[in-house]
């Protein structure tokens, strides 16, 4: 039941991806700044909001292309949630680096969603309760609508490492 309300919610999202205003930014009293909320793309990424640190860590990192061969044929049919916080100094540093792996591998950015939350990890007009998102970003791999997988905050080795562990798991089981 809850693989299926979550396909159920991922199609809500990316209904909402054309009905819903991107990129939107509100000023946050906790933090005492500007921050991106609800649905977001690259382009919110490289704004004044966030684009210093996006274009800082993207530039950067150096995935190691070893991996990126292996990663790139084990990406079919696979789409990626990215919950983040603009506030967040661990999205700062991760997004920019996942975007690098996306661009080496020819991801389709059609397969990845990103969502911006507040400090009480809400999306405001959207309701991501079903992801139980305690910390960002969070990384959600899918497969035929079900999460094959997900990096949380910081990877456990590196972004390539991690992410070819969930898709090697996945292939094999």
């Amino acid at each position: 039941m809850k693989k299926i309300t979550l396909l159920l919610l991922i199609c809500l999202i990316s209904g909402l991806v054309y009905s819903q205003e991107k990129n939107k930014i509100i000023f946050d009293t906790i933090c005492n700044k500007d921050i991106l909320i609800g649905i977001c793309d690259r382009a919110g990424l490289k704004s004044e909001v966030f684009g210093e640190y996006f274009s800082e860590e993207y530039s950067n990192y150096k995935p190691k292309s070893s991996l990126i061969k292996k990663i790139k044929p084990k990406l079919k049919n696979i789409e990626i949630v990215c919950i983040l916080g603009t506030w967040c100094g661990d999205s700062k540093e991760q997004v920019g680096r996942f975007y690098k792996i996306l661009d080496k591998i020819n991801f389709n950015e059609k397969n990845l969603k990103l969502i911006c939350v507040d400090r009480s990890k809400r999306a405001r007009q959207i309701d991501i309760s079903e992801f139980e998102i305690e910390r960002v970003p969070t990384f959600i791999f899918l497969k035929n609508g079900k999460e094959i997988g997900r990096i949380i905050e910081t990877p456990k080795t590196s972004l390539e490492k991690d992410m070819l562990r969930i898709l090697d798991f996945r292939i094999k089981n």
